[in-house]
């Protein structure tokens, strides 16, 4: 029968139905007066009582969806439909302090679906397909892989009840005693071969009660027949059966279909989940997306259709014979893994709606890691470090806090900070801190973790020094995928000194500190950064990166550039990166900003941090091909490095110690490699060469650059 889907306005995320009428909500409200009264004037005082809480007009419209729904689709006409659906169910890792996430599997999933009066339902997984990313042993409830046919029934639940269960419905039975009710928006759905245009309102749903399983979001209903044709939510705490569950968002959109029928057309859901003792910097997130379409209606299903279990599915062999319409990965090269406009504006909405009360099933008082670091970690300057930490959230606000023990120099390391989430596209992060470690040369040689395995045999990559003070930064989300971020600092830097002075388990002696300059530091920092997106597909990178102020009474501004560019094929079996790096460093920086270049992570086959420079240009390229999944992939590297002193060459030389053993490039240098990446592409085994004056052979072994961050 029609496709009601082709019909419609779309969006332009490209799914139908829905489009904003009005801009601003006073236009919206100003349209439903003309409609609904349209031989009087709308007054403010009018304005004001049918916007407010459990105004008359909302209880009429819930009112109109509860009795629509006593009586799921009670049209004489229809007594049947069976159709297609189609979904894609991700499992990533995602970071609280970045947009980047990391895909672990991907599933695809193929439906048929049908529904009989009196509102009998069944579902049949027909075609089901699977690739891992990352190691996992990921099993998803039946739910999560199936569509929703009845808007949850009057008692909602998610993961068979293991997840989410018995949140009344916001139209059900009774609710209005749960819940109250806001007008809020209009939406016009224009539809071809209609004699007018659909008038939907959005009303805001939130619970009077916080402490027991609700529904908190917005609800959609046609103002003519009470469907309900759009639902945005997520739920309280109390809701959640599962203590790992942070979150749980929805959107659920309808379509009309024979000019008559709101039936499901896509759905998104958003699961979060977390060890709920540890406040880890890294969560996991199940994300699915279904559509639905090819309706067909009255087929004269039979009755035995929909005996046994409402979902079931057809044998493995069966089920790998599927033709999908897409590949597997095409909705992830369109769409990426960042959650819908409507679920990331959810969360903020929702916390307004309960005054910002806390939404999330984790504990508001919990143990906390910033990395994996921050509990133990072994070097040269530090010998032995112990710490722990630990977060509060009461609500839009974390309070969080880390503090340990460093042996070496006898003395705690300790940091606090608050952060405030200010709508959905900016938060505010003020932190205190003593001691905290820093490395001099900005790009680190490999993360944490490992350099701890590393130092422990010997070979210590971090050149530290310690700083004590505070900073305040401001982080907006602009136009998507661009970042801007705005801080200020005030602090106090003083140099390291070896402390240990061989290695835990070889014995071998330690390299030199380099000694940092001592002094107090000021300025402020400006961050404009663009997401590359999906690591798997075209996309480019930037950040324009500013910070300016004084060290010790002398001014300093250095600005940093930095461009990255990808190219993945669609299958994920190949990539190439290549990222430009530039830097400047005008007035009088202390040494610790100047820029050091050498060696692994910046230019390899060449002797560690040994070009330093005011100026630098840094190239890197990488190139990828899968020969054995997951096992093995070729990896072909090349690097390009130029350091160089634009001040005066004996005012900087004065800065810099005779024994950081450093020099200028004096020209361009290059190196070229190749290696194999192991287990997923996890592990990197790679042979590099530099190719000017004292270059030599270079083996490095390290681990995914995305994994850094948690290390």
């Amino acid at each position: 029968m029609g496709r009601a889907g082709d019909e419609v306005v779309r969006r332009e995320n490209g799914s139908p139905l829905i489009r904003p009428r009005l801009a601003t909500r006073a236009g919206a409200l100003a349209c439903f007066a003309a409609l609904m009264v349209p031989r009087f004037a709308y007054s403010q005082e009018n304005l004001a009582r049918d916007t407010a809480w459990n105004a008359l007009r909302p209880l009429a419209l819930m009112e109109l969806a509860r009795e629509r729904r006593r009586q799921p689709l009670a049209d004489t006409a229809l007594h049947d439909y069976q159709a297609r659906a189609e979904g894609i169910v991700y499992f990533y890792l995602d970071r609280r302090d970045a947009e980047e996430r990391i895909l672990v599997r991907t599933d695809q999933v193929g439906l048929e679906v049908y529904w009989a009066q009196p509102d009998r339902t069944k579902q049949r997984i027909v075609g089901r397909r699977g690739e891992n990313s990352l190691p996992n042993r990921m099993l998803y409830h039946l739910d999560h892989l199936t569509v929703v046919q009845n808007g949850f029934g009057n008692l909602m639940r998610m993961g068979d009840g293991d997840e989410v269960r018995d949140v009344p419905h916001p139209a059900a039975p009774g609710s209005d005693s749960i819940y109250d009710y806001r007008l809020t928006d209009s939406l016009t759905l224009r539809l071809p071969g209609a004699n007018d245009p659909i008038k939907a309102y959005e009303i805001n749903v939130r619970p009077r009660r916080t402490d027991r399983p609700a529904f908190v979001g917005s609800v959609f209903v046609d103002h003519a027949t009470g469907d309900i044709v759009r639902m945005t939510f997520t739920f309280t705490r109390a809701s959640y059966v599962d203590r790992r569950l942070d979150f749980i968002n929805i959107a659920m959109d309808n379509s009309l279909w024979q000019g008559r029928y709101w039936l499901p057309y896509e759905q998104s859901v958003e699961i979060r989940r977390q060890v709920p003792e540890l406040d880890f910097v890294v969560t996991s997130v199940i994300q699915a997306r279904f559509r639905v379409w090819n309706y067909e209606f009255n087929q004269d299903l039979p009755d035995n259709l929909f005996w046994g279990y409402r979902v079931t599915t057809v044998p493995e062999a069966q089920r790998e014979r599927y033709e999908f319409d897409r590949a597997i990965y095409d909705d992830l090269h369109d769409a990426g893994l960042a959650p819908p406009p409507e679920l990331k504006e959810l969360r903020a909405e929702a916390a307004r709606l309960v005054r910002e009360r806390a939404l999330s099933g984790l504990p508001r008082l919990r143990l906390s890691l910033p990395n994996a670091s921050s509990a133990l970690r072994y070097n040269r300057a530090e010998s032995l470090y112990l710490g722990w930490g630990g977060s509060f959230t009461p609500g839009a606000t974390r309070i969080d806090g880390v503090g340990g023990y460093a042996f070496g120099p006898e003395h705690v390391v300790a940091a606090a900070g608050i952060r405030h989430d200010i709508g959905s596209a900016s938060r505010l992060h003020g932190e205190v801190f003593l001691n905290e470690l820093r490395d001099i040369g900005g790009r680190p040689g490999m993360p944490g973790a490992l350099n701890t395995l590393s130092a422990s045999w010997g070979d210590d990559f971090l050149d530290a020094f310690y700083s004590s003070g505070a900073r305040i930064t401001v982080d907006r989300s602009l136009t998507r995928p661009w970042r801007l971020q705005a801080g200020v600092f005030a602090e106090r830097q003083k140099s390291a000194s070896l402390e240990q002075g061989t290695a835990l388990l070889s014995g071998s002696a330690f390299r030199p500190v380099r000694l940092a300059a001592t002094g107090t530091t000021f300025g402020l920092t400006l961050r404009l950064q663009r997401d590359p997106g999906d690591p798997d597909r075209f996309g480019w990178g930037a950040l324009a990166e500013l910070s300016a102020g004084s060290f010790e009474r002398r001014g300093f501004a250095i600005p940093q550039l930095q461009l990255d560019l990808i190219r993945g094929s669609r299958d994920r079996r190949s990539q190439a990166r290549a990222s430009i790096t530039s830097g400047l460093a005008v007035g009088s920086p202390s040494r610790q900003q100047l820029f050091l270049i050498g060696g692994r992570n910046t230019l390899p086959g060449y002797d560690y941090r040994t070009f330093v420079g005011d100026a630098f240009l840094l190239a890197n390229l990488e190139a990828g091909r899968d020969l054995l999944f997951p096992l093995v992939r070729a990896r072909l590297l090349g690097a390009a490095g130029w350091t160089g002193i634009l001040a005066d060459e004996a005012a900087l030389s004065e800065r810099i110690p005779a024994a950081w053993e450093t020099r200028e490039t004096r020209g361009l240098r290059t190196s070229v490699g190749a290696g194999l990446g192991l287990f997923y592409d996890l592990l990197h085994l790679d042979l590099m060469r530099g190719l000017g004056p004292g270059a030599h052979w270079q083996f490095i072994v390290s681990l995914d650059p995305r994994l850094w961050p948690v290390l």
